[in-house]
């Protein structure tokens, strides 16, 4: 008995210290909960906030890297329904580890007009349980390198999280944002 009690205190432990050095990936935040607030630099050179948008709902999508196919896709879409989104009194904020003057290149070449946040410390990825690792080859070694996961919040006017969409496909997320929104207004 005493072996058995001692190895999963062992085993807690390991898990314990993992997560204390970030060795184990940040769940995302669960529908109901509060949404992990945070402040990042915009496409535009200034700071944002997610308090700052409080009544409205936001539609907070994290995304690897800009001027990527995937990536410019699920913008064009987002832009494409901006006035929708617009009359459901949502805003639409872009997150991925890239910086500030990168998005702004992306937003001019690709006209996008709503905000892209860049995240490049990961932590606001982090704290979203969107943060993952892309294995590459270098010169025949392998490269790995942090980026925000293709994952979508839609956070309600009072600030907590209404929806998560995990692992999302690019191609038709828009829309499948813009429905759930309409069913969760109608809630």
């Amino acid at each position: 008995m005493k072996k058995i009690i001692s190895f999963a205190a062992v085993m807690a432990l390991c898990a314990l210290t993992a997560a204390a050095l970030g060795l184990t990936p940040a769940e995302p935040p669960a529908v109901g909960s509060v949404a992990p607030d945070f402040t990042l630099t915009t496409n535009e050179g200034n700071q944002a906030s997610l308090k700052e948008f409080r009544g409205k709902w936001v539609v907070l999508y994290f995304y690897p890297k800009d001027f990527t196919s995937g990536c410019t896709l699920e913008a064009h879409n987002f832009q494409a329904d901006l006035d929708k989104y617009k009359a459901a009194n949502a805003v639409i904020l872009g997150v991925s580890v890239d910086t500030a003057e990168s998005h702004k290149s992306f937003c001019a070449k690709e006209g996008l007009a709503f905000k892209l946040l860049s995240d490049a410390d990961m932590k606001v990825s982090e704290n979203y349980g969107s943060l993952m690792e892309y294995k590459r080859q270098v010169e025949g070694k392998d490269v790995v390198t942090k980026l925000s996961a293709r994952n979508t919040f839609i956070i309600d006017p009072q600030g907590k999280v209404a929806k998560v969409f995990l692992k999302v496909g690019p191609a038709g997320h828009s829309a499948e944002v813009l429905s759930a929104l309409a069913e969760l207004q109608k809630q």
